[in-house]
C-alpha cells in the first residue's frame, strides 16, 4: 500500500502533545504512522510512581481522531527502550507507505527518575533516561535519513523542553525538575542544529512546547508541585506548530534552529487563543 500523500511518523501519540500533532498532520494532509506503548484505550498507566493510576489516551483513539480528518493512521506499538521496536517502526512505516517525509520525536520515558531530586537519582535511573531521549530518538533518526536523502528532500522535528535551556526555580516536588530529565533533554536538544549544518538538503527544528497541561500532567500536577505554578496551554498549541514546521516555507527561515511554540503560534495567528493563567 502507498501513500500518495505526505506520511509523517509521530512517536509517543497515545496522548499529550503526540497525540494533538498526529490529529494537527492528518487535518494538514498527511497520513500518521503514530507509536506508542498504550495501543487500546483503559490500557495507559502512569509509570512514574508505583501508584499506578490510569490515564486517558491510546493509538486506537488517536487513529480515530486521524481518520476522521481525512487521513490514513497506521498504529505501531513502540517502547524507547526496545531497540528492535524503533527499527521496526520505521520499517512498517516504509513497508506500508514506502517513504517517510517527516519524522517527529515526541515520546519521552515516562518512567521514574524524570521528578526526582539529584541525592535520591541512581545511575541506572540516568542511563534509562540518556537511552529513551537521546539515543532512541537518534536510532529512529539514522533510521530515516536514508530514504529523506535519497529523495532528497523529508524534515525531522524534534519536541525539546524548556529543561534543556534553563535552571529549575526550584528543587523537584517544589516547582523544579530532575536532573536525569534534564540531562537526556539537554543532549537531545543538541542534534538539530547540528543535523541542519550535516544535511542541508532536509530541514530539521527543535520544537520547544512550553508548559503544556496533558493528559498525564493533569493526573500528576499537584503531587509534583506544578500546580498553578506555570500558566499552561493545551497540546493542541504545540501541535500547530509542528504542522505550521512540516508546512508552511516562511518556518525554513528556522531550520536548524528552536521555536518556541507558545510566542510562534501567536506571532503566526495558529491557534485560538488560550486561556494563559
Amino acid at each position: 500500500m502507498t501513500s500518495a500523500r505526505r506520511t509523517a511518523l509521530v512517536t509517543g501519540a497515545s496522548r499529550g502533545i503526540g497525540k494533538a500533532t498526529a490529529i494537527a498532520l492528518a487535518t494538514n494532509g498527511f497520513d500518521v504512522a503514530i507509536t506508542a506503548r498504550t495501543v487500546h484505550e483503559g490500557e495507559g498507566v502512569d509509570d512514574s510512581d508505583d501508584q499506578g493510576r490510569l490515564v486517558p489516551g491510546s493509538l486506537e483513539s488517536t487513529a480515530s481522531e486521524i481518520t476522521s480528518r481525512g487521513g490514513k493512521a497506521l498504529i505501531i506499538e513502540m517502547d524507547l527502550l526496545d531497540r528492535a521496536s524503533l527499527l521496526a517502526a520505521v520499517s512498517t512505516t516504509l513497508n506500508s507507505w514506502n517513504h517517510i517525509d517527516l519524522l517527529v520525536n515526541n515520546a519521552v520515558h515516562t518512567g521514574p527518575g524524570s521528578m526526582t531530586t539529584f541525592g535520591n537519582t541512581s545511575i541506572e535511573m540516568i542511563e534509562t533516561k540518556l537511552a529513551a531521549n537521546a539515543v532512541a530518538p537518534v536510532v529512529l533518526i539514522k533510521a530515516v535519513l536514508p530514504g529523506m536523502l535519497e529523495r532528497d528532500t523529508g524534515t525531522i522535528i524534534n519536541i525539546t523542553s524548556a529543561v534543556a535551556m534553563t535552571d529549575p526555580p526550584a528543587p523537584s516536588g517544589q516547582g523544579g525538575w530532575g536532573s536525569a530529565y534534564a540531562m537526556s533533554k539537554g543532549a537531545f536538544h543538541r542534534l538539530a542544529g547540528i543535523l541542519a549544518v550535516e544535511y542541508p538538503a532536509l530541514r530539521f527544528f527543535n520544537v520547544e512546547p512550553g508548559y503544556v497541561v496533558t493528559e498525564r500532567m493533569e493526573v500528576n500536577a499537584e503531587r509534583l508541585g506544578l500546580k498553578g505554578k506555570y500558566p499552561g496551554a493545551p497540546p493542541s498549541v504545540p501541535a500547530s506548530v509542528v504542522a505550521w514546521c512540516a508546512t508552511a516555507p516562511e518556518a525554513n527561515s528556522l531550520n536548524g534552529k528552536t521555536v518556541s511554540a507558545q510566542r510562534v503560534a501567536r506571532e503566526q495567528d495558529l491557534h485560538p487563543p488560550w486561556n494563559r493563567s
